[in-house]
């Protein structure tokens, strides 16, 4: 399945970047063997980090301190180091969105079902028609029909009930981001206030907490 997303987002790309409308403004770039040495470009390069897992996966790490250390503004859920991001760099330099970790367990336990989201939200319904249309993979129908058909009967990560939440999230994000001298200063507050996350606190902790070794 993991495969499959990747060849989708390939897939979206080749639409994106050879449609003459968005030619210059929009485009769509997959990254293979993504590793430290590529990631040295990448994290000072990025305005935005997508950090969307669903909360409670834990399935957020360290590459969104990455991002926040060198500038990014973040866009995320109540997931992992997400949390502890948005708790240092303060909930107004974040832009939070989805269920929390016990709305998201609640909402499994009560008897999620995607096909209800899928069927009220007219703009993720026709997203979710286009991939299944062929549209993205030359006419070609059953391609993506495994990935469509795990999203309509399962959906084990949420993402049919977080797309709104996201969707919304996102236009805040367009919004602030017209606003140069306030995005700034977001970004500015982002590297500032995440000092706590230095590998040299972590180093030192380990030090002082597990190895019980002293500096010299």
């Amino acid at each position: 399945m993991a495969k499959l997303i990747i060849k989708l987002i390939n897939s979206v790309a080749n639409v994106v970047n050879n449609d003459p409308d968005v030619h210059g403004r929009l485009k769509v770039v997959f990254l293979p063997d993504f590793n430290v040495k590529n990631g040295q470009h990448v994290y000072p390069a990025a305005d935005l980090s997508e950090q969307i897992s669903l909360a409670g996966m834990e399935a957020s790490g360290t590459g969104n301190m990455k991002f926040s250390m060198n500038g990014a503004l973040t866009i995320g859920t109540l997931d992992g180091a997400n949390i502890e991001i948005r708790r240092e760099v303060g909930e107004d330099n974040f832009f939070l969105f989805g269920l929390k970790a016990d709305e998201a367990h609640e909402l499994k336990a009560r008897g999620y079902n995607p096909k209800e989201y899928y069927e009220s939200n007219p703009a993720l319904r026709e997203i979710i028609d286009l991939i299944r249309s062929g549209h993205f993979s030359g006419g070609d129908t059953q391609l993506f029909a495994p990935l469509v058909d795990s999203l309509m009967q399962s959906d084990n990560y949420l993402l049919f009930a977080d797309y709104q939440s996201y969707i919304d999230c996102q236009d805040r994000v367009s919004a602030a981001f017209l606003d140069e001298l306030a995005w700034t200063r977001m970004s500015i507050l982002n590297v500032a206030r995440m000092g706590k996350f230095s590998s040299d606190r972590s180093i030192r902790e380990y030090c002082d907490k597990i190895w019980n070794v002293k500096p010299v």
